[in-house]
């Protein structure tokens, strides 16, 4: 996919598929390609992995290669993917990010470099070596909460006009003003997804790019059509998709992503919800307060319960 075409088809609901575990915290590989189907046939518009929801950091490098190689042919063309190729290690993003593009990724989506804080002179060059690195769209991902590092509208300003393959960039970031100078600066053009979910619809207004959101995982097909309603011009079916699904939004929060999800998976049999350590399930009481709010969206499979 060349950058003008990614530009074009690179929009709408792209969703993080968490990345299942089996009961000996090996791979379930056969429970992902499920989800990759569910996910396509529910209008998704492109997949992503490895990212955030993915739990990139309890997986070794090999595995985030194998995690993206079941993607791309479980994903067989249908819709764009998306790995996440991002890593507090320099050379280990370039590594992945260069795999993704061998693998045959639209676009590589790469995390600010979390726990090591480096300085808006660093990030520069450390997203211009990487941009450089391969002939592969990237998609910049700024999520300050979880790396304690903001990577600034200049920054990124300026990594869009020297890099011409960095054309987009998820921002999880509360700011709405920091969001808005981003299409003032880096041009109308570039792609701004919402990583928050409570800004989804409106960083559509702003002229966002869409979203990759975790309560995708759930309901997918919700997800999606907040965009689809949006560029059908039904302003009020997606405003009101937005409003439907704060309640799950909020529950899916009250834990640290992906551990609300992924027992939320388990409830509704998709699959066994398990992470590996240092993550781990939500208390009980939580898990009680997502099964209940989840009735109202999805059927819950019967018999399905969590520890």
């Amino acid at each position: 996919m060349n950058i003008q075409e990614a530009k074009q088809r690179l929009r709408g609901s792209i969703a993080p598929i968490v990345t299942p575990f089996q009961k000996d915290h090996s791979i379930d590989f056969e429970a992902f390609r499920k989800l990759i189907h569910w996910h396509i046939a529910s209008g998704t518009h492109a997949i992503s992995v490895t990212g955030t929801t993915g739990e990139p950091s309890s997986l070794t490098v090999e595995e985030r290669v194998d995690v993206m190689k079941e993607a791309h042919k479980a994903i067989n063309g249908r819709v764009p993917f998306v790995p996440g190729t991002g890593s507090t290690n320099h050379q280990e993003t370039l590594y992945l990010t260069k795999k993704a593009q061998e693998i045959g990724a639209d676009a590589a989506l790469v995390i600010v470099p979390y726990y090591n804080k480096p300085s808006q002179h660093a990030l520069y060059k450390h997203f211009k070596a990487v941009a450089d690195s391969v002939d592969l769209p990237i998609i910049v991902y700024n999520i300050p909460g979880r790396t304690a590092t903001n990577l600034h509208v200049s920054t990124l300003a300026k990594l869009s006009q020297d890099c011409n393959n960095i054309i987009g960039v998820k921002e999880s970031n509360k700011d709405f003003e920091h969001i808005n100078r981003v299409l003032l600066n880096c041009g109308r053009d570039f792609l701004l997804y919402s990583g928050i979910e409570l800004l989804c619809y409106p960083m559509l207004a702003i002229g966002g790019a869409g979203h990759i959101s975790a309560t995708a995982n759930v309901v997918p097909d919700k997800v999606a059509e907040i965009y689809d309603a949006w560029v059908e011009g039904d302003v009020q079916r997606a405003q009101d998709l937005h409003y439907d699904l704060m309640p799950l939004n909020d529950v899916l929060f009250k834990d640290t992503n992906p551990a609300p999800l992924k027992a939320a998976l388990g409830m509704m049999g998709k699959i066994n919800p398990d992470l590996r350590l240092p993550m781990d399930l939500p208390t009980g009481t939580l898990q009680d307060e997502i099964r209940s709010v989840l009735a109202n969206y999805v059927e819950i499979a019967d018999g399905i319960g969590l520890k």
